[in-house]
C-alpha cells in the first residue's frame, strides 16, 4: 500500500506542476516569447494562455509600456573645440516583442550607444552658442535618427530630451560675466531712458505751469484793470454827484503834493501850472474864515496880484525843479 500511495502522491505533484506550466497568465501591456525546444514558436499576449508543459518554455517577458531611460553625462566636442557634458533622457516603447528579443542582444545598451554617437555627430556641427540655444533642433534630429535605427529592433523612440548641457567652468565664468555686463548695460539704458523721460515730463510740466501762470496773470491784470476802471468811474460819478466846489478840490490837490515827492528815487518833480488856481481857491477859503484880521490879504485886490492884473485870472505857477546832490562817498 505504501508504494502505491507514494506513486499517487508523485503523480499528483506532477499533474499540479504540469497544470502550472500549462496555464500562463500574462499581465496587461506585457508580452511573452514562447520557445519550443529552443526555437521561437509564438508570442503570448495579455490574458490566460495555454502552453505545452515541459515542451514549450517562456523565453522572455517584455513590458510594452513606454519606458524612460536616463543616460549618464557624455562629453561632446562642439565645432569651436569646446567640450560640453550632455545628459540625455530617452522615451521609448517596445512595439514588437519578437524583434526586441532576437534582433538585438540588449536594446537598452544599443539605444544608449546609438544616442551617444548620434549626439556627437550633431553637436560636432554646431558651435557652443548654437548648442545652448538649439535644444529643440537637437531633440528632433536625435529622435529622427534613433527612430529610424531602432525600428528593426521593434523599438519606437517617442521622445529624446537633453536634460542638461554643461559647458566648461571657464566658459561658464565668461558667460556669467557677459550676462552681468549685458544686465548692467540694460540697467544703464533703462536708467538713462527714465531720466530722459523724467526731464521731458518735468519740462512739459514747467511749460504748462508757465502757460497757466501767464494766463492767470493776464486774467488777473485784466480783472485788476477792470476793477481800477470801475473804481475810477465810481469815484468820478461820486464826485460829480456830490458837486464839490473849487475850495474842496484845491484842498485835496494840495494834500496830494507830498505823495508826489515821496521816494528816494524821485530826483525831479514838476509843479503844474494849475497850482495857482488851487492856491487862490485855498486862500479864498481862508480869507472867508479870517476876514477882517489885520495883515491878512485875501488876494482879491488886483494891485497885489502876481502879475498886476485884476486878480480874477489864473496865475500860472512856474515849474519848480527839485534836485538832490548825490552823496559823496
Amino acid at each position: 500500500m505504501q508504494p502505491i500511495i507514494i506513486v499517487l502522491i508523485i503523480l499528483v505533484v506532477l499533474v499540479f506542476i504540469a497544470l502550472i506550466k500549462t496555464i500562463q497568465v500574462i499581465p496587461q501591456a506585457s508580452a511573452a516569447i514562447v520557445e519550443r525546444f529552443g526555437r521561437y514558436t509564438r508570442t503570448l499576449n495579455a490574458g490566460l494562455n495555454i502552453v505545452v508543459p515541459f515542451i514549450d518554455s517562456i523565453r522572455n517577458r517584455i513590458d510594452l509600456r513606454e519606458q524612460v531611460v536616463p543616460f549618464p553625462p557624455q562629453p561632446v566636442i562642439t565645432q569651436d573645440n569646446l567640450v560640453v557634458n550632455i545628459d540625455t533622457v530617452i522615451y521609448y516603447q517596445v512595439t514588437d516583442a519578437r524583434a526586441a528579443t532576437y534582433e538585438v542582444a540588449s536594446y537598452i545598451q544599443a539605444i544608449e550607444q546609438l544616442t551617444v554617437t548620434t549626439l556627437r555627430n550633431i553637436i560636432g556641427g554646431m558651435d557652443l552658442e548654437r548648442t545652448l540655444t538649439s535644444r529643440e533642433e537637437i531633440n528632433a534630429a536625435l529622435r529622427g535618427v534613433l527612430d529610424e535605427a531602432t525600428g528593426k529592433w521593434g523599438i519606437r523612440v517617442n521622445r529624446v530630451e537633453l536634460k542638461a548641457i554643461e559647458p566648461p567652468t571657464s566658459i561658464q565664468d565668461s558667460m556669467e560675466k557677459q550676462m552681468r555686463a549685458d544686465r548692467d548695460k540694460r540697467a544703464a539704458i533703462l536708467t538713462a531712458e527714465g531720466i530722459r523721460q523724467s526731464q521731458i515730463l518735468t519740462a512739459e510740466g514747467e511749460k504748462q505751469s508757465a502757460i497757466l501762470r501767464a494766463e492767470g496773470e493776464a486774467k488777473a491784470a485784466a480783472l485788476r484793470a477792470e476793477g481800477e476802471a470801475q473804481a475810477v468811474r465810481t469815484v468820478f460819478e461820486a464826485i460829480h454827484a456830490g458837486d464839490p466846489d473849487q475850495k474842496l478840490l484845491s484842498y485835496q490837490y494840495l494834500q496830494m503834493l507830498p505823495k508826489i515827492a515821496e521816494g528816494d528815487a524821485n530826483k525831479l518833480w514838476i509843479v503844474p501850472s494849475e497850482i495857482g488856481d488851487a492856491l487862490k481857491g485855498l486862500s479864498g477859503a481862508f480869507g472867508n474864515l479870517g476876514g477882517g484880521m489885520p495883515g491878512f490879504n485875501t488876494g482879491g485886490d488886483g494891485g497885489n496880484g502876481g502879475n498886476g492884473g485884476s486878480g480874477k485870472g489864473s496865475i500860472p505857477a512856474p515849474a519848480v525843479e527839485r534836485r538832490e546832490e548825490p552823496p559823496v562817498s
